[in-house]
């Protein structure tokens, strides 16, 4: 559930938006053929939401995966959005120096793959919408225990409400393949560009947890599992 982001409240209860994404919308179609347009000319601002109407940018609440094509990709405008999650494959956004997703109220977490996009400089998030954040510092939703085999998971078809995603393609850390050593999900809160983001770490194993950095400054240091984590006092306290 959403927390409430007009109010201090830290201790209220939290969790991952459970929905999956419609792909035989009329927006999503849409949003994938802008995406391969934008993929074809090579172009440099993306502002996809613009060219949807009302209706169909509510039927879009995740990017597809095919946003790994927009390697051109210099700002990224995603301003008032229905988003409640961003797929890993925006690590592949090698160009990609800004990110505007500001007004995207039920986005309140990034994937960790994000860091893997070295220009980022500037980013507009509302960061009032962020797990853990500084002014309200509401909880993180608890994470699932380790998993030491995921044989009996499938990785392609998960509950967006207990894991946060719907599928995991690789590790956050050293993209191998999950399978080789389970599934370890943390959370950790790292600067990206301008603003702490909270990020979620899907790992194949405790060494890549431990290759972690530390977390920024005033927030979490140590990777976590979310619940009732022992978090610095808020702007409000």
């Amino acid at each position: 559930m959403c927390f409430d982001q007009a109010k201090p409240h830290p201790r209220a209860r939290v969790g991952f938006h459970p929905e999956r994404q419609d792909t035989s919308t009329a927006g999503w179609r849409h949003l994938l053929e802008l995406i391969k347009e934008a993929a074809e000319d090579g172009r440099e601002e993306f502002r996809p939401l613009v060219e949807l109407s009302a209706d169909e940018r509510r039927q879009v609440i995740t990017l597809p995966t095919t946003i790994a094509r927009l390697t051109a990709v210099k700002h990224l405008v995603l301003y008032g959005s229905n988003l409640v999650r961003m797929p890993p494959e925006i690590g592949a956004m090698t160009s990609l120096e800004e990110l505007t997703p500001y007004t995207s109220y039920r986005l309140h977490w990034f994937p960790y793959e994000i860091t893997r996009c070295s220009k980022l400089a500037r980013s507009t998030v509302s960061t009032r919408a962020l797990f853990g954040n500084y002014k309200l510092r509401p909880l993180f939703p608890r994470l699932q225990a380790w998993q030491g085999s995921v044989a009996d998971l499938d990785l392609t078809q998960l509950d967006a409400g207990r894991w946060g995603t719907t599928a995991v393609r690789g590790c956050s850390v050293c993209d191998r393949p999950i399978e080789q050593g389970g599934l370890h999900q943390v959370w950790i809160s790292l600067r990206v560009a301008t603003d702490v983001l909270p990020l979620l770490v899907n790992a194949c194993s405790a060494a890549c947890v431990s290759a972690l950095p530390s977390g920024a400054e005033d927030y979490v240091q140590l990777p976590h599992t979310g619940g009732r984590v022992k978090q610095p006092p808020s702007d409000w306290d």
